[in-house]
């Protein structure tokens, strides 16, 4: 076995979504969850099947974010892998219904903070064992952290 690790290449603006599912229709059930929730979020999603003929299967509504998932989904080239950019949007918007989508198995991450996924490659092929979603900590927030989180979460519209 070999640990590999492969940065995510994110798109200026974009968020992503990073999973693992088990079943060719997985693409589609994704892209309905999507245009299901939000007309105006743009989107690509890229899917590694891991058996039959093994073809990454790309949808969405944004033919740069699409090409960028499947840029990202070779790179990773891990079995029933999902990896999923969008723009403006928030992840947290769509993760509840990616969640109960009977297909998926795990979500790594959601993010749009510098993504490595660390990756096992054996004979048979590539699994993700974990990410590293951003940065290590610099401290403990202050009260004015405090403060500019809070303003932040309902400059953005989170909380009232």
């Amino acid at each position: 076995m070999e640990l590999k690790t492969v940065a995510i290449e994110l798109p200026e603006g974009a968020n992503l979504i990073l999973g693992h599912a088990h079943f060719i229709k997985t693409v589609e059930d994704l892209h309905e969850i999507f245009v299901g929730i939000s007309g105006g979020v743009k989107f690509g999603i890229a899917f590694c099947e891991a058996s039959g003929p093994c073809l990454i299967r790309v949808s969405g509504n944004d033919e740069a974010l699409q090409a960028s998932a499947t840029e990202n989904a070779k790179a990773l080239a891990a079995g029933h892998t999902f990896i999923i950019l969008l723009k403006d949007a928030f992840p947290i918007n769509f993760l509840n219904a990616i969640k109960q989508c009977q297909e998926v198995c795990t979500i790594h991450c959601a993010t749009a903070n510098p993504v490595q996924v660390i990756l096992a490659e054996t004979e048979q092929g590539r699994g993700i064992l974990g990410v590293v979603d951003g940065f290590s900590p610099n401290g403990v927030e202050t009260p004015e952290d405090v403060k500019a989180r809070k303003g932040f979460l309902r400059q953005i519209g989170y909380k009232l």
